[in-house]
């Protein structure tokens, strides 16, 4: 236990050093010379548009947030499938005695023993349960992200742009305008810059 220690304090003491290192590295040796163009605010190389302080917009932390979520649970089919896979093969019919000690010392320690006496008939019955219960198990477990899946897409989460998703703009025609209101349009279209309603 103490080696396990001494190991993991080693590595983080040797990962810090190399931290430090190149970034004091990179401060002594990389040339300083500000000016304005190089001062000036930007997000992403573009030149920023606005206040910094507008609304965020949560798209990306929803759909961020939604591939953390199913990522996670399918990781959770990994294990399932080792054990439901030797479960299985150990139930099966055509399976030797020697695979079936083979693969039950696989499934109790994660290790083949040489030694290890076959499973017995009862042992094979528990491992065609185990297999199917597991089989159930996870068609529970897929049904509710099936589930949960329907729901966001039903929401709408999971399209990109959804501003305009389910609302339809009734036509209605519009007379045309008289010349007064029409300079009175190209006024205000020329003081707000052009932009309507953003």
């Amino acid at each position: 236990m103490i080696g396990l220690v001494s190991y993991l304090l080693l590595f983080a003491f040797v990962g810090i050093i190399f931290l430090f290192a190149t970034l004091v590295m990179g401060r002594l040796v990389r040339p300083n010379t500000p000016n304005a163009e190089k001062l000036a605010i930007y997000e992403c190389g573009e030149p920023t548009v606005g206040s910094s302080w507008v609304q965020f917009d949560l798209r990306f932390y929803v759909v961020a947030l939604l591939f953390v979520i199913f990522d996670v649970e399918v990781a959770f089919f990994f294990p399932w499938a080792a054990v439901f896979g030797h479960a299985h093969r150990i139930a099966q019919s055509r399976t030797t005695p020697e695979q079936r000690r083979e693969l039950t010392q696989e499934l109790l320690s994660g290790t083949t023993a040489p030694n290890a006496p076959a499973p017995t008939e009862a042992e094979v019955r528990a491992a065609h349960r185990l297999a199917v219960v597991a089989f159930f198990d996870i068609l529970v477990f897929f049904g509710i992200l099936l589930v949960g899946f329907a729901y966001l897409w039903k929401r709408g989460d999971l399209d990109w742009v959804r501003a305009t998703a389910g609302h339809e703009v009734p036509d209605v025609e519009v007379p045309p305008p008289s010349l007064v209101e029409q300079g009175e349009a190209v006024s205000w279209a020329a003081t707000s810059g052009g932009r309507t309603g953003y």
